[in-house]
């Protein structure tokens, strides 16, 4: 059986989960990507198990259509991209094969559609205006409103709290705005009221018929007025009455097969909808989870791609607890100290594992969202005070040094 995996640049998902899991699972695996990442995929998965690696315009729906096609019809069309979803659902379409619907992979991916549907539907409203990227953003002062402050500017087609800002007034509103816009003349942008309360994930996987909840993550972030991801605890077993909330909105935007990751805000008991990301954590979080849950989580989402049913009950754990610790660039420079990878466990039975994602004497701007991340340090065990313990240990235990 073949797979089609549509990827940009090479992840931790892909390389670390995604790929071995085909593997495992027996598959031939065509990995198609844009010509500027090829190159980078043949270093980090080289070897004779390795993939077939074709170029093609993947954010182009037709070219990946037509680039699947002369290799054949596949069992399979699959990504992990934030990006490529929709791609990948009409392939799958195209092709009669099992995928998302790519009405919903549309409406998760642009947030201004996301908005739209789930007041269309009355499952939630959020204040809520997109911005062309023609269009002069002091028009929305004039036409769009009174415009609740503080409010929250993102790109339309964000990703990893790219450009996505807090403005307290108008005039950092329209300062923020026009630069992105001077930065990236071709984004749309979304500015909608800010969403007081808790960051949470929601980690979902379906079939069609049988969606499962796996837990969720409590996020914590960096200051204001930028949303770096810095925390994030793993709970197996959310409050029902929350997931309840979460899942009724994404039924509502028709979300339900393969993985998911949602983000939500929970204040006063009320959970709402920051984005939905149709595809499985990334940051190595979908690896934490599948080692706290002890279930084939990648394996598990490619037989749904496949058009395998999923089990009813997937055996998981849910005595575990984790913590995943980013740890970030606070300013511009040159890394000059930084602990290597390690695997080890504490005398608590915490396991870590760190792993660095900047070497040593690499130059690097401040971006303020997770391109600036140095390295990144899971914990895993049972007991969550002991994760947290041996966590900060860790980061205590040791130097990250950017020098100017």
């Amino acid at each position: 059986m073949r797979l089609c995996l549509l990827a940009l640049n090479p992840t931790d998902s892909v390389a670390e989960g995604f790929l071995p899991a085909a593997a495992r699972l027996g598959l031939e695996v065509t990995l198609l990507t844009a010509p500027e990442y090829a190159e980078e995929h043949r270093k980090r998965s080289a070897g004779p198990e390795g993939p077939e690696i074709l170029e093609c315009d993947v954010r182009d729906f037709r070219e990946v259509i037509g680039r699947i096609s002369r290799q054949g019809a596949p069992d399979a069309v699959f990504s992990n991209s934030d990006h490529l979803q929709t791609q990948a659902a009409l392939a799958a379409d195209y092709f009669g094969l099992p995928g998302k619907n790519w009405r919903a992979a549309l409406r998760a991916k642009n947030k201004a559609e996301m908005r739209r549907h789930l007041a269309a539907t009355g499952a939630d409203t959020v204040w809520s205006a997109e911005l062309a990227p023609d269009s002069d953003p002091a028009e929305l002062l004039v036409t769009g409103g009174p415009v609740p402050y503080p409010c929250v500017i993102k790109p339309r087609e964000g990703v990893a709290s790219e450009d996505v800002v807090l403005a307290g007034n108008s005039t950092q509103l329209l300062h923020h705005c026009r630069d992105t816009h001077s930065r990236r003349p071709e984004t749309a942008l979304v500015v909608e009221e800010f969403l007081p309360g808790r960051l949470c994930t929601l980690e979902t996987l379906g079939d069609g018929a049988v969606l499962h909840v796996l837990g969720g993550f409590r996020t914590d972030l960096s200051p204001p007025p930028y949303f770096v991801e810095r925390r994030m605890d793993f709970d197996p077993d959310p409050p029902q009455a929350v997931t309840e909330q979460v899942l009724a909105q994404l039924d509502a935007l028709g979300v339900g097969f393969g993985a998911c990751h949602t983000e939500f805000v929970l204040h006063a008991g009320r959970a709402r909808i920051i984005e939905v990301n149709y595809r499985a954590p990334g940051d190595q979080c979908d690896l934490l989870m599948a080692g706290v849950l002890g279930i084939p989580l990648f394996e598990l989402t490619l037989r749904a791609h496949l058009g395998e049913p999923l089990p009813k009950d997937l055996s998981a754990r849910r005595d575990g607890r984790a913590r995943i610790e980013y740890l970030c660039a606070d300013r511009a420079g040159t890394l000059t100290a930084a602990p290597g990878p390690c695997d080890t466990h504490t005398r608590d039975g915490v396991r870590l594992a760190y792993r660095s994602w900047r070497a040593i004497g690499e130059r690097h701007p401040l971006h303020h969202t997770n391109r600036d991340y140095l390295g990144v340090l899971r914990a895993t065990g049972t007991d969550q005070p002991a994760v947290e313990r041996a966590a900060a240990d860790f980061v205590a235990a040791n130097r990250w040094e950017i020098t100017p």
